[in-house]
């Protein structure tokens, strides 16, 4: 075996390959958030504010939810739009029936909504799996999307069937409707994800986690050893389901001040299955590696060739982005299934072991 007394390297190399990320990563996590709580706020334009950063870290947070039904329970789901639908709308006759109370608790209860509406819809997952289960949670989209349209007392009766986002305050300042400054909402949103990720990642690394991967890898053999499917499969998709419910409501009240049932559609649910597949399955970071690429992949086509001298429509635009995205799901899962997660891995890795080849 191998030893060294260089730097953290103390004890023999294989432990202290287990043992290496815990600091770096924790230092690095630390360095992200005080750039985006501290200086962002204070560098960043509204333009960059309002179409990348908040929008990236809203269906992060709803891709976080798809992934930890999919990636660590196993279980597929094609209704991710239709729960954040939920949310969405949740939030908004909360808002509308409590208006003295502080928007980010209807925000934050209307994931329960989303949850509650997740179990219902999740329970054929006790009986099919696979490619059943997902035309079963697909069945779902359409089912609220035709809620979402046609039961008028959702938005209270409104002539134009839309959400219309009040205006609240937060000791004396907007976080939501018109006034509300970008960076404001930035903060809140950020505020919201960051701690909806820690508190995925304690889920994933504790008790409840193993016993996701447990019934993913084999879920006969973790029935075997005690666990139990129906309670561990309905658990998954509440969890999942609230998180989407959470990202639904910041995606109206934070981002969009508006919005109708087509934000809500299957497309949606594809957009966040597509941000999964290529972030990579089962892993957190994979979430947010599969947000920025999907949703910045419009803004570069957009600004890139004309920076370049060859200026492009949007329609153009468009259907590059449908091109390109398409082939990196196709290349992903031939090539790499585990995503862009994986690839920072081995970055990682390649990079820890380079100064030490021996």
């Amino acid at each position: 075996m191998l030893y060294r007394e260089v730097g953290q390297y103390k004890t023999t190399y294989e432990a202290d390959h287990a043992i290496f990320p815990l600091l770096q990563d924790r230092i690095g996590i630390a360095v992200i958030l005080a750039i985006a709580f501290l200086f962002v706020p204070f560098t960043a334009s509204d333009f960059v504010v309002n179409s990348m950063l908040i929008p990236i870290l809203i269906f992060a947070l709803a891709a976080i939810g798809l992934n930890l039904l999919t990636g660590y329970a196993g279980l597929i789901s094609l209704g991710t739009g239709g729960f954040m639908g939920v949310g969405a709308y949740g939030c908004y006759k909360l808002a509308t029936a409590f208006p003295q109370v502080n928007i980010l608790v209807p925000i934050l209860l209307s994931g329960f909504f989303s949850a509650a509406v997740g179990v219902v819809f999740g329970l054929p997952s006790l009986r099919i799996k696979g490619f059943y289960l997902a035309v079963a949670t697909l069945a779902s989209q359409f089912f609220l999307s035709w809620c979402f349209v046609r039961v008028p007392w959702l938005v209270n009766y409104n002539v134009s069937g839309a959400i219309e986002v009040p205006t609240r305050t937060f000791f004396g300042i907007p976080i939501t409707g018109p006034n509300a400054t970008a960076t404001t909402r930035y903060l809140v949103v950020l505020a919201v994800v960051v701690a909806m990720t820690w508190l995925a990642s304690n889920l994933v690394h504790g008790r409840i986690g193993r016993m996701w991967m447990a019934v993913r890898d084999m879920d006969i053999a973790a029935e075997l050893i005690g666990i139990r499917l129906y309670r561990t499969k309905l658990l998954a998709f509440a969890v999942s389901s609230f998180y989407a419910g959470v990202a639904g409501a910041m995606l109206v009240f934070l981002w969009l001040g508006a919005s109708e049932a087509d934000s809500f559609d299957i497309n949606a649910s594809f957009l966040v299955l597509f941000m999964v597949i290529i972030g990579g399955l089962g892993s957190l970071l994979g979430s947010y590696l599969g947000s920025v690429l999907i949703l910045g992949l419009p803004i570069v086509l957009r600004t890139l060739p004309g920076s370049l001298g060859v200026p492009l429509n949007s329609a153009t635009v468009e259907h590059l982005q449908f091109m390109i995205v398409g082939a990196l799901i196709i290349l992903f899962l031939i090539v790499e299934p585990n995503g862009l997660a994986r690839l920072w891995q081995i970055g990682k890795q390649k990079l820890r072991v380079w100064p030490f080849p021996y």
